[in-house]
């Protein structure tokens, strides 16, 4: 039995607060470099769940972990999978719907890569210069607006 890809999956932007984002450039794509994306493993996953899953998986970096802040950016992308891809997914399947999240971490830190061959912290006008998404690079682009602002001062 084949297990098709769900077509709906999780961007996140992975940046420090001076906004060095981690770019990782794909094992199977050779010069394609983008942020961590990952499928939902199941049609009833949380999104958030899948965002935590997909950081750990491809970086080794616990989104939930003390100093870290994941936030859902209510921004959702809808785009015509890539030719070389599309055979993951059930025939007749063409678009998938990409939710983007971001994770600010208070360091640059070396990622453990699995899915991935090489990895990059570039300011982030160089990183959205340097993805191969149109929608990575869109998503890079909006960080100094997204970034989390830190609370009152007391």
């Amino acid at each position: 039995m084949t297990t098709w890809k769900i077509p709906e999956s999780v961007l996140v932007v992975i940046h420090t607060p001076e906004l060095l984002v981690l770019l990782l450039e794909r094992r199977n794509a050779p010069g394609f470099w983008q942020s961590v994306t990952g499928s939902l493993d199941h049609e009833n996953e949380a999104l958030v769940e899948t965002a935590r899953r997909e950081v750990l998986e491809e970086t080794g970096i616990d989104a939930a972990a003390a100093g870290n802040q994941l936030i859902n950016w209510n921004l959702t992308n809808r785009y015509e999978i890539y030719k070389r891809w599309v055979g993951r997914y059930a025939p007749g399947v063409t678009h998938n719907t990409e939710h983007v999240f971001g994770l600010t971490i208070p360091l640059p830190m070396v990622p453990a890569l699995t899915e991935h061959v090489a990895y990059e912290w570039l300011p982030w006008r160089a990183a959205a210069e340097k993805c191969f998404s149109r929608s990575n690079a869109q998503a890079v682009s909006l960080l100094p607006q997204k970034q989390p602002r830190p609370g009152p001062q007391r």
